[in-house]
């Protein structure tokens, strides 16, 4: 179930979100098997660690985050994927790898990929690996204030054309 705070958070911004119940997912791209979407539909949060400043880096599911380019866009030494125990306590109402973008409820900045941003809709998990939420990626923005950069890998020819996922980023897939 989506934690009270995220449901609170939207309405009393004013953000109309639908919600959908699916199979209990665990990676993103499993996430976008359930709800029988392609996985550049599904958005995934991913936490980064930059220069020891937690971010949530979103992105779509059948990609993987690039920490070279985090780096040079954030303008920070290092980079590098947190482990769970880092960001747990961040999401205290969240499933553990189901954290959502929502940076201002969470007190973190949130980065996405520009890739996502001429999507109409988001697509992603909400604290729940058995129920997604889905909203419209300006409502997104204007609630958020996001970066908005390149943060993934490039996608091959041929994962681009057979939907092939790669290989999972790690961190909150």
């Amino acid at each position: 179930m989506i934690p009270k705070a995220i449901q609170s958070y939207l309405r009393r911004h004013r953000v109309p979100f639908e919600r959908y119940a699916h199979a209990r997912a665990v990676s993103a791209m499993e996430l976008a098997d359930a709800l029988n979407v392609p996985g550049w539909r599904v958005a995934k949060s991913v936490i980064v660690l930059a220069d020891r400043q937690p971010w949530i880096v979103v992105v779509p599911a059948m990609t993987t985050v690039d920490l070279r380019q985090i780096r040079h866009t954030l303008g920070v030494r290092t980079a590098r994927l947190a482990a769970e125990s880092e960001f747990v306590d961040h999401f205290p109402d969240c499933e553990t790898g189901a954290e959502p973008p929502f940076g201002e409820l969470y007190g973190l900045p949130v980065a996405i990929d520009e890739s996502l941003s001429v999507n109409e809709r988001l697509l992603f998990r909400a604290g729940s690996h058995e129920e997604a939420l889905e909203m419209r990626f300006q409502d997104f923005a204007r609630l958020e204030w996001p970066l908005v950069a390149t943060f993934i890998q490039p996608v091959s020819r041929e994962k681009e054309e057979y939907g092939t996922p790669m290989e999972d980023s790690g961190a909150s897939a």
